[in-house]
C-alpha cells in the first residue's frame, strides 16, 4: 500500500504517518513517501495509492507536491491499473477549499485510475473525518493479528529522540530580542522587524523556511466577546477543561467569522441582506458581507440575539497558527529567527480592529516576552546548491522577508552568482523597508541588481512586474544560464501578475506560444529552479 502525502505545516504528513502505522498494524506492507519523491515511472508501477494532501494558499499544491503535479499534468502517464483514494485537508475560509486534493482526485481519474473510495474534504476540525476515512481506506488483511480498538495512533516520534521536537501542539517559547519598526512615520503600514531567540531549543532552520506562530486573541477582543455574551471570563463551559475566558483567548477563532457560524446566525434572526445572501448559498457573497467584520459584528446583526457560550463554541473554528517567512539565515544567526511583520489594523463601525497574530507580534515591546512557535520547513524554497548560480527574487512588501535571509547567506558564502531583487511598495520615502540593509548587500556584491517599483510615486502605477518587463531580455538570458527564480508575497493579486509576466518573458525569449512557455517554466519547477512562497 502506497501512502503518499503533500504537506504544508506537517498536519497532512502526520495524518499520513498515522495511516501508515494503522496499515502496518492491519497487515499491509507500506510505502510512505512525500509526493515529490514519486516519479511518473514509480506511479505507473503502483497498484494501490492513498493520497493525503493539504491545500496551500489560494488553491495551490503544497511545496512537496508541486513537482509531482507538474509531471502528472504534462506527462499524463496511463494509470489504468491503479486504484486510489484521496484525503484532502483544507480550510473553508478559503474559496479554493481543498483544491489540491480535488485536483489530484480528478486528474488520477482522468488518467484511467479507479477511485476505490470517495474523497473526503476535511476542514480545520479534521480529526474525526480523517479517522473515519482512514479506517475505511485500510481494510484489515486476512490473517493479520487482532488490533485493539483505539483512535488513530499518535504521530511517530522524531528520528532524533535526543532533540525535543517542538510542534504546533508543543511549541517552543522563543524570547523577544528586539522589535524595530521598518516603515516610516508617513506610511499607512506598520511593518516591523522582529528578532526571536531560539537558543537552547535544539531547533534548526534553513534560509527560506518559515515558522508557525501560535497566536492568542487580544484581551480587548475577548472582553468585548464576553460582554456580548453576558458572560464572565471565569465561567465554565461543559465539556471543556478551560474557563470561557481562556477558551476565547487561546483556543477559538473569534476574529474571522466561519461560514457555519454565519449561516447559523442568519437562520435565527431577521436581517434582510444577510438572510438573502445565505439563502442564495453564495460563498463569495457571504465572504463579501463578512469582509472587515468579526464574530461580534455578526452577532450584532441582531443586537437582541442571545447565544449560549456552548452553542457559540460549537460553531467556531479552532484558533490556528500563522506562518511567517524567516528573514534571517543560520549562516550568521543560528540561534536567532528574524521576521518581517505588517500589523493589520483598521477602524470601522465605531470599533477598532486588530489582526490576531500580526498585532500580537508587533505590539511586543519588553525584551524577554515570549512567542510560541514551531518550525515550518520549506524544502522547495531553498538557495541553489551552487553559489555561482544566478538568482532572481521577486518580493514586494513583506514578501522581501526570505530574501533578506537568502542575500545574507550569499554574502557569507561570498557567492559569485548574479542576484536580482525586485522590490516594491507604495511610497519610496516611507515604505522602502530594509533600504540600509540592501545598500550594504549591494556594497558587498551579494546583491548585484536591485530594481524597485513604488506604485504611488508616479502618475502611472508601477509594480514589480513592470520592472521585470523592462528587463525581459536580461531575465530570459539568466533563465537560459540556469538562474533560479523565487517569488514571495501576496497570492491573490501580485503573484498571478508576476507569474504571467514570467510566461510572457519566456514566450518572447523562445519566440514561441504560451504552451511552450508553460512547459519551460514547469521544467524549471521540476528542476527546483522556480520556487514560490505566496500567501
Amino acid at each position: 500500500m502506497n501512502i503518499l502525502f503533500g504537506s504544508v505545516t506537517g498536519t497532512a504528513e502526520n495524518v499520513a504517518r498515522n495511516a501508515a502505522k494503522m496499515a502496518r498494524a492491519r497487515g499491509h506492507d507500506v510505502n510512505l513517501t512525500e509526493l515529490d519523491e514519486v516519479t511518473m515511472e514509480d506511479l505507473e508501477e503502483m497498484d494501490d495509492v492513498l493520497v493525503v494532501i493539504a491545500t496551500y494558499g489560494e488553491g495551490e499544491m503544497p511545496f512537496n507536491a508541486e513537482t509531482f503535479w507538474d509531471e502528472l499534468e504534462f506527462n499524463e502517464p496511463p494509470l489504468d491499473g491503479l486504484t486510489y483514494g484521496v484525503l484532502a485537508l483544507g480550510d473553508t475560509a478559503y474559496e479554493q477549499f481543498c483544491q489540491a486534493g480535488k485536483d489530484i482526485d480528478q486528474k488520477l481519474e482522468e488518467l484511467g485510475a479507479t477511485r476505490r473510495l470517495r474523497r473526503v474534504d476535511c476542514d480545520l476540525n479534521y480529526e474525526r473525518d480523517a479517522e473515519a476515512w482512514i479506517d475505511q481506506a485500510i481494510p484489515k488483511k486476512k490473517g493479520a493479528p487482532a488490533e485493539a480498538a483505539a483512535p488513530l495512533p499518535e504521530p511517530e516520534p522524531a528520528p532524533e529522540p535526543e532533540v525535543k521536537r517542538w510542534t504546533r501542539e508543543a511549541p517552543f517559547p522563543a524570547k523577544l530580542i528586539s522589535n524595530t519598526r521598518l516603515s516610516g512615520p508617513g506610511s499607512d503600514k506598520q511593518i516591523h522587524h522582529i528578532s526571536l531567540d531560539i537558543s537552547g531549543s535544539g531547533l534548526t532552520y534553513a534560509a527560506g523556511d518559515a515558522i508557525g506562530v501560535i497566536p492568542h486573541n487580544s484581551a480587548a477582543l475577548v472582553d468585548a466577546m464576553l460582554a456580548r455574551l453576558g458572560a464572565t471570563a471565569a465561567d465554565v463551559v461543559e465539556g471543556y477543561d478551560l474557563t470561557l475566558g481562556d477558551l476565547l483567548r487561546r483556543k477559538f477563532e473569534i476574529f474571522s467569522p466561519p461560514m457555519e457560524f454565519v449561516r447559523a446566525v442568519s437562520s435565527v434572526i431577521t436581517h434582510p441582506e444577510l438572510n438573502d445572501i445565505t439563502a442564495k448559498n453564495s460563498k463569495a457573497a457571504i465572504d463579501e458581507f463578512c469582509w472587515g467584520k468579526d464574530v461580534i459584528d455578526i452577532l450584532n446583526c441582531d443586537p437582541r440575539l442571545v447565544v449560549d457560550a456552548d452553542i457559540l463554541l460549537s460553531l467556531l473554528k479552532p484558533l490556528q497558527h500563522r506562518a511567517y517567512s524567516i528573514a534571517s539565515t543560520p549562516a550568521t544567526a543560528p540561534d536567532r529567527i528574524d521576521l518581517t511583520v505588517a500589523a493589520v489594523r483598521w477602524s470601522e463601525r465605531d470599533r477598532d480592529y486588530n489582526g490576531v497574530a500580526s498585532t500580537m507580534l508587533c505590539d511586543l515591546t519588553e525584551p524577554g516576552a515570549t512567542v510560541d512557535l514551531f518550525m515550518v520547513p520549506n524544502k522547495r524554497f531553498r538557495l541553489p546548491d551552487d553559489p555561482a548560480t544566478p538568482m532572481i527574487m521577486v518580493g514586494p512588501g513583506t514578501g522581501i522577508a526570505p530574501f533578506i535571509g537568502f542575500l545574507e547567506e550569499r554574502q557569507a558564502q561570498q557567492a559569485s552568482g548574479q542576484t536580482w531583487l525586485y522590490f516594491g511598495d507604495r511610497h519610496e520615502r516611507d515604505d522602502f523597508i530594509y533600504r540600509d540593509t540592501l545598500s550594504g548587500l549591494q556594497s558587498s556584491g551579494a546583491l548585484t541588481h536591485l530594481r524597485t517599483a513604488f506604485s504611488r510615486d508616479s502618475a502611472d502605477k508601477v509594480y514589480v512586474q513592470h520592472r521585470m518587463r523592462e528587463d525581459a531580455d536580461a531575465l530570459f538570458a539568466a533563465f537560459e544560464a540556469g538562474a533560479a527564480f523565487y517569488l514571495c508575497g501576496d497570492a491573490k493579486r501580485m503573484a498571478p501578475d508576476v507569474e504571467q509576466t514570467v510566461l510572457d518573458i519566456v514566450a518572447r525569449g523562445l519566440g514561441s506560444d504560451m504552451k511552450s512557455a508553460a512547459r519551460y517554466v514547469a521544467d524549471m519547477r521540476v528542476a527546483g529552479r522556480y520556487c514560490k512562497d505566496v500567501y
